[in-house]
């Protein structure tokens, strides 16, 4: 693996959250720093990322291949305590033993010549997002299997097929529950000549109980879709690999993917009872990670939020932020697209949300047509060169307005997890964001009132050790399980 090295001057303060190995902690009872911790907040906040970029001076290629830390905080009665702690895959194991970097991964190259890589395993990393279930949670990753984990301690059990992964088959990082049946909905890339999309379906414990595969064009880069109802909808981007120099071991996967704008962004609608294709379309190219709300309108047509770039830009900025500072430029803007389910083409589009933003998060527990969209955002009218987010926000779709949570200087926030209030007359509800502070160079979550975003937080909770710059997290309420 080749060393990655950065000029120090010209590091912004979150760069000293990755710059070493995350420490994990035990079962850890939390400090209030200020204000009080709600009394009905009962469950556990979950968050997955990269802990570890470095092993012996090397850096790995792609802020993706981080090894992953899962972070847990668990509130009860007015109290909280929180542990965070490796996923411990196989690859994890066998460097922490080796003391050095073995396997590749999806930015990054196992080390030796390029001939010994042929045959090199590609690490699961499990560190991009959590799924609750009722006997555990899942670190999810999208190039493999997930991995079980204890739900209170952290504890890596197993990884787990889920009743019918085959051995080829990854289940990836975006999981949705569709909020009538339970069910819950995913899918995996399986690489090829060409790729082919794998569908799945579970029911609420995880086993999957439904399967089917869709073949695509050439071996594209697809990281998230939208359920909308009796709807799937995937958006293929104009991504496609270059597959020799990949797998000859030249280049990485990420390396090897290149923007082809000419074959447009291709959107698939799947029916949700069957898994099979209903329409397919080639629409005008972008690209995205992730994706918002989706619904059916009363017109019968797929309405779907989309953070969107004009190009794939976002995924060199990606890489850049792994060696603690970036200088390609990536704008991610909230879009609503309506769509055609019978011909998969566009009615309509408008940009909602034209600052930069990412890590969109929907309620569950309101109609999703008048639900809020929760983000991490660039604050408006502040100079953002080279800065991560230092922002939530809140968008109404009612009154197209967007409520800013600035966090302030120096200070990085998560993605904004929305949790309802117990008992409450309103939709209304709780937000949490893990916060790293560069100036005090420690960790702390934050949970605001979600209708009082723009006010200072309820409370300030300290935690034991710095936790990096994370990807995805998930809410497990104690009264479900």
């Amino acid at each position: 693996m080749t060393a990655v090295t950065t000029s120090k001057t010209q590091q912004k303060a979150w760069a000293k959250a990755i710059a070493d190995p995350a420490q994990e902690f035990p079962l850890t009872p939390l400090s209030v720093l200020s204000g009080a911790i709600p009394s009905d907040l009962q469950g556990s906040l979950y968050r997955n990322g990269p802990g570890r970029l470095e092993r012996q001076g090397q850096r790995v290629g792609h802020w993706f291949d981080g090894d992953g830390a899962v972070l847990a905080v668990h509130f009860a009665d007015g109290q909280a305590e929180a542990t965070y702690r490796y996923v411990r895959s196989a690859g994890y194991v066998d460097e922490e033993q080796a003391e050095a970097f073995l396997y590749s991964g999806y930015g990054s190259l196992a080390p030796g010549p390029f001939w010994q890589r042929w045959s090199s395993q590609l690490k699961n990393a499990g560190n991009t997002s959590v799924l609750a279930l009722p006997n555990g949670i899942l670190a999810l990753w999208e190039g493999g299997w997930p991995h079980r984990l204890d739900a209170k301690t952290l504890e890596t059990q197993e990884v787990d097929a889920l009743g019918k992964l085959q051995a080829d088959e990854p289940y990836s990082a975006h999981p949705k529950r569709h909020p009538q049946t339970g069910d819950i909905f995913n899918f995996g890339m399986v690489a090829g000549a060409n790729a082919t999309l794998n569908i799945y379906r579970s029911d609420v414990s995880g086993r999957i109980d439904r399967k089917q595969s869709i073949p695509l064009n050439g071996i594209p880069l697809v990281h998230d879709f939208v359920l909308a109802d009796r709807y799937l909808v995937f958006c293929v981007p104009p991504i496609r690999l270059n597959p020799l120099p990949a797998v000859l071991g030249f280049q990485s996967f990420s390396d090897a993917l290149m923007w082809q704008p000419k074959h447009g962004t291709q959107l698939v609608v799947v029916d949700a009872d069957t898994l099979e294709v209903i329409s397919s379309e080639a629409v005008d190219p972008w690209y995205q990670w992730h994706f918002g709300k989706g619904f059916v309108n009363n017109d019968g047509d797929i309405v779907l939020e989309v953070v969107r770039y004009e190009n794939f830009a976002t995924n060199q900025q990606l890489k850049e932020i792994a060696t603690g500072q970036y200088d390609t430029p990536a704008l991610g803007q909230l879009y609503r697209i309506c769509v055609d389910p019978e011909t998969a083409t566009v009615r309509a589009e408008e940009c909602l949300v034209a600052h930069h933003c990412e890590f969109p998060y929907v309620p569950a527990d309101q109609p999703t047509v008048t639900a809020p969209t929760f983000l991490s955002l660039d604050p408006p009218n502040r100079d953002n060169t080279g800065e991560l987010f230092r922002a939530i926000a809140r968008f109404d779709p009612d009154t197209a307005k967007l409520t800013v949570a600035e966090t302030g200087l120096e200070r990085y926030p998560s993605e904004p997890i929305y949790v309802p209030k117990q008992n409450a007359t309103t939709s209304s509800g709780w937000v949490l964001t893990v916060i790293y502070d560069g100036s005090a160079h420690q960790s702390e979550l934050w949970i605001y009132d979600s209708d009082r975003l723009e006010d200072e937080p309820v409370c300030r909770l300290h935690l034991p050790s710095v936790i990096p710059h994370s990807f995805h997290g998930t809410w497990r309420s104690r009264a479900t399980g």
